[in-house]
């Protein structure tokens, strides 16, 4: 078998959220509307591979202008030796960020067609390691009302989810007493039995991190992410000794070499690979078992429908992100997706190969962007 063609295409979803964190600038509270990337692999023998990523023309133009070429007559199943073929191929402009972004989604339309050829979930490639998975509702965001904010973590308690993630850090770090209302709004609403993580997205300093981490303590707030900027590898360590809440960072890690020394440092307790960042499955694995030699736990950030997979066949997981901003555009993206149970645990579908999922046809034809 050997791959023939690298085809590109992005759909928009036009009721999509669009959502502010701690650092990201003031949106128009009418704002909405997203896309996404999706790659397919043709082969000469027929099988195609499904990947994606992010809605971004630059991560479609590296794709289309560098990597393709890497790809095309060589054989699909070779996604070790793939993945250094397009690792070196970006090695003077794609350290990080957009390249690797390119990457991660030909990476994992690699896996689905390796799963799709052998007529297995990419899971059972992988080698599983638990017969489901919990999951947290994730959201909170700083541009929601304290009342949309409740409203939408208690929706999570209320679909059987134990486990809720909010927003903290407000206005990069300037708003520092509504964050205390707003987490104890929380957890109020949401009663003793809930797990609360809260989530600052790089807005505090690490001595702010530290005061605000002992307020945090008296609503038994159960992991602290990204406290500090997520390149402050010192001052995450800092956060990390200073605090008896688990600091939770990774996501804007792009390679094994950044989480050794995250991981060397003593800056994360509990480590969060994005599969869209670090380059993909391939990687994504590698990075777990690096965290699993340090006895720490792995709680994937986002991308849950490949994460799923991905964390099925992880030891040392603790928890899959199920982003409910990501959930409201799922039907517009797929045809169907795995449920999740009435006890806040999730699986794949067993019976479909690779990701196990199928684009939306209505959206192929009327949801495509030029």
């Amino acid at each position: 078998m050997k791959i023939t063609e690298i085809k590109t295409f992005m759909l928009h979803d036009p009721d999509g959220y669009v959502i502010q964190d701690a650092t990201i600038p003031a949106i128009d509270p009418n704002a909405k509307g997203k896309n996404q990337l999706f790659v397919h692999i043709h082969t000469d023998e027929g099988t195609i591979g499904l990947g994606y990523a992010l809605g971004q023309r630059s991560i479609q133009a590296v794709i289309e202008d560098n990597l393709s070429g890497v790809l095309i007559g060589q054989d699909p199943f070779m996604i070790e030796k793939l993945w250094q073929d397009m690792y070196w191929r970006v090695r003077g402009y794609g350290r990080k960020g957009v390249a690797f972004q390119a990457i991660a989604a030909i990476d994992i339309a690699l896996w689905d067609l390796k799963g799709k050829v052998l007529d297995q979930p990419i899971y059972r490639l992988l080698g599983p390691a638990h017969d489901e998975v919990p999951i947290y509702g994730s959201g909170g965001w700083t541009n929601y009302s304290q009342d949309e904010l409740v409203a939408e973590q208690m929706g999570y308690v209320e679909r059987g989810i134990p486990r809720v993630k909010m927003k903290v850090g407000k206005d990069f770090g300037k708003s520092e007493r509504e964050d205390i209302e707003r987490l104890a709004a929380v957890r109020a609403a949401v009663g003793d039995d809930v797990e609360i993580f809260v989530d600052a997205n790089n807005g505090y300093y690490a001595k702010q991190a530290i005061k605000m981490s002992q307020i945090f303590e008296d609503f038994d707030v159960a992991w602290f992410e990204e406290p500090v900027l997520a390149d402050d590898i010192p001052g995450l360590a800092q956060v990390a000794s200073n605090t008896t809440i688990p600091v939770a960072t990774g996501e804007h890690e792009y390679t094994k070499y950044g989480f050794r020394d995250l991981l060397v440092a003593g800056g994360v307790d509990i480590v969060q690979p994005d599969v869209h960042r670090v380059t993909g499955i391939t990687e994504w694995m590698k990075v777990a078992a690096m965290a699993d030699a340090f006895n720490l736990p792995v709680a994937p950030h986002a991308v849950s429908l490949v994460h799923l997979h991905c964390a099925m066949a992880t030891p040392n997981l603790k928890v899959v992100e199920v982003l409910g901003a990501d959930e409201s555009s799922q039907p517009v993206w797929w045809r169907e997706v795995p449920p999740y149970s009435d006890h806040g645990t999730w699986k794949p579908f067993e019976d479909r190969p690779g990701l196990g999922l199928e684009i939306n046809p209505d959206s192929l034809k009327n949801n495509l962007v030029g």
